[in-house]
């Protein structure tokens, strides 16, 4: 389980983002950062049983700060990102603990190139499929719709008067739920969790066919 005094660390951390500070509490956050692993680690195992799972990524609590203008030199928060097993099963999961800022997200977070050519392209032929999965009720209910960066205008090579620009100019295709502190910390928040990558389901399905095919529809594998 998350539980409070995971919250209370990270909270603790926000205010004081300094090498001085964590070094003096250095325990509680190896305590509180295994319970998180541990956590994540059993989220992964009961995934793996309803989708193929290649990696359970857990990542470091310390940031890279060579190219950003905050220096804070730690992240306040905690996450895992599970990544589908490739070529045939594509997009990834994430989930993200933090003080009133958790949240779960699935999709395409950085697409490489040829990939994110390969989805517009669909896009732009047919869209049809796509927008009617983002209408279904679970969708819905869950997510609220499609997020993500994207263009300002159209990518090079694409009619900026398309019907379908609005998926086109995406360069992240993104399902996200949040959730306050008081769901993380209730007992069937693990169930929620998994009901809530189950929901992103369709959306995998579809976008696996499209970026495993050509736009013929024939199998690339």
């Amino acid at each position: 389980m998350i539980r409070q005094k995971t919250f209370d660390f990270l909270n603790e951390l926000q205010a004081n983002n300094n090498r001085e500070w964590f070094a003096e509490h250095k325990k509680e956050f190896d305590q509180e950062f295994q319970n998180a692993k541990v956590f994540f680690q059993q989220i992964g195992a009961e995934l793996g049983k309803q989708d193929s799972i290649e990696k359970v990524h857990v990542f470091r609590i310390y940031r890279d700060v060579r190219f950003s203008k905050n220096k804070a030199p730690y992240k306040t928060h905690f996450s895992v990102s599970f990544s589908r097993t490739k070529p045939l099963l594509r997009g990834g999961m994430y989930l993200h603990i933090e003080n009133n800022e958790s949240f779960i997200a699935g999709g395409f977070w950085e697409p490489n190139a040829e990939d994110l050519q390969r989805i517009r392209k669909e896009m732009e032929l047919d869209a049809e499929e796509l927008r009617s999965i983002l209408q279904q009720p679970q969708i819905i209910e869950t997510f609220g719709t499609l997020t993500g960066d994207e263009l300002k205008t159209a990518p090079k090579g694409f009619d900026k008067n398309h019907p379908d620009i609005d998926l086109i100019r995406k360069k992240q295709y993104l399902l996200v739920r949040k959730f306050t502190n008081k769901q993380v910390l209730q007992a069937d928040f693990p169930q929620e969790i998994l009901k809530t990558f189950a929901a992103m389901r369709p959306f995998f399905d579809y976008m696996s066919n499209v970026l495993t095919t050509n736009l013929n529809g024939e199998s690339l594998y």
